[in-house]
């Protein structure tokens, strides 16, 4: 994709004011919306880069590894290893802003707080994550935690989900997935592979009947990886329902009322009673975005997927899970996609042209049992793109090792506090087994 030019009518001056029509309370020349992965990695590669003024605006004061719970759910990591205060992981000299954004103000280069605090920017960083839509699974916040309904996608929960598993005497495990956009879109079937091992190891596998419910019409979006998985599948015999979307639970009852489509398009109610339901929640853009003048239609600020710059207000950037870059929502996205933006935005600053690139990569470590990952790397296009020249689709122990060890590592140690660090992944190809 061509580069995208910088305003030229912009100020080129870091420290000059922003241009407003209206009274800000403060002004900042950058002005970061979340204080998740995306925001705190930026935050950390720009004060290494550039004097100018930064904050963040996040109301969080706990900062979570959420690529962790999956291993909270399965019962090797303790929650308490996947969370951080927010406070020790914000850059000195950035500033922080423990307030949630309420209105962006585009044209007039402010963005509005909950309280009412109006805040002028110079440029504006928005990635402020997905939201967690609970409530369109009719009846499920009332039984969460409880009735063995559990979610990896809550951190407070994933324990619940260990306690599940640890616990299950017999009958039957669900676990569902919901239409995308999602975080992480391995990991509902990822916990569903790790509780089917657990039986089996502790030889209560017979006495349970484990099914696999998906809105999608295939287990993972890029084709290359779907028959490693079906392998996976088969061998802990997991019955796999595609077109079948969890739309209401009961917990007392322990019921569950699935949608589910045809081939040919007609949608029937499916009920089916469950021991314990691990249950993937919808996921859409924040509300604070769906409505406002930087979103698009589905409600993802909309920036050029090579830039990461905004397709209308050149003083705008975006990444992250709230970005409308059609990459899989991974944190391994965000540590590639941070420089990218940091350097175009470093350039747009000083009226230059955008010449870094984000390719898609995303990287999705599937769990297929423990001790065992099918290591997914992939860009724009699914184009399969290992660090490592090994077949991708074997699950390897090294592959475990990469998540419960180094990626923690990696990613509290060196991507939040701004050092860039990629092996090299690239497009590569493998002979397919006998």
């Amino acid at each position: 994709m061509p580069a995208t030019p910088s305003n030229p009518d912009g100020p080129t001056d870091p420290t000059a004011p922003p241009t407003t029509a209206l009274t800000a309370d403060r002004s900042f020349d950058i002005l970061i919306i979340g204080g998740g992965a995306a925001g705190i990695t930026t935050a950390a590669l720009l004060r290494g880069k550039t004097k100018c003024t930064i904050a963040i605006v996040d109301p969080a004061t706990t900062h979570s590894y959420q690529p962790g719970w999956t291993l909270v759910g399965a019962g090797i990591f303790t929650l308490e290893q996947t969370t951080r205060a927010e406070a020790t992981l914000i850059p000195n000299g950035v500033e922080w802003i423990k307030q949630a954004a309420a209105t962006f103000e585009p044209d007039h280069n402010t963005v509005v707080l909950a309280d009412g605090t109006r805040l002028a920017y110079r440029y504006l960083i928005a990635c402020p994550g997905l939201q967690l839509d609970w409530g369109k699974i009719e009846g499920l916040t009332e039984t969460l935690g409880r009735n063995g309904v559990c979610s990896n996608y809550r951190g407070d929960l994933a324990a619940y989900t260990w306690q599940c598993i640890r616990n299950f005497e017999g009958g039957r495990m669900i676990f569902t997935q919901p239409p995308i956009p999602i975080k992480c879109p391995g990991a509902p079937q990822k916990i569903a592979y790790l509780a089917a091992d657990h039986l089996r190891r502790t030889n209560k596998r017979a006495g349970a009947e484990i099914e696999f419910c998906t809105a999608l019409d295939a287990l993972f979006g890029v084709g290359y990886f779907i028959p490693a998985l079906k392998a996976a599948m088969q061998d802990h015999a997991i019955a796999v329902n595609y077109k079948t979307t969890l739309k209401a639970i009961d917990g007392p009852a322990k019921k569950a009322i699935f949608a589910v489509t045809a081939p040919d398009g007609t949608i029937t109610e499916s009920v089916r009673a469950f021991d314990m339901i691990h249950v993937t929640p919808p996921q859409s853009a924040p509300d604070v975005l769906k409505t406002s003048p930087i979103a698009n239609a589905a409600g993802f600020v909309e920036v050029h997927q090579a830039t990461m710059q905004h397709v209308k207000f050149s003083n705008i950037f975006a990444l992250g899970d709230a970005a409308s870059t059609p990459n899989s929502k991974t944190a391994a996205a965000v540590r590639m996609q941070a420089p990218v933006l940091v350097r175009n935005l470093i350039a747009a600053m000083n009226a230059q042209t955008l010449t870094a690139a984000y390719d898609g990569y995303g990287s999705c470590p599937l769990t297929t049992a423990y001790g065992k990952i099918v290591l997914a790397e992939f860009t724009y296009g699914g184009k399969v793109t290992p660090s490592f020249p090994l077949d991708p689709r074997k699950p390897r122990y090294s592959g475990w090792l990469l998540k419960s060890k180094f990626l923690p590592f990696l990613y509290w140690n060196m991507m939040l506090k701004g050092n860039e660090f990629d092996i090299g992944h690239k497009e590569r190809s493998f002979a397919d087994a006998a």
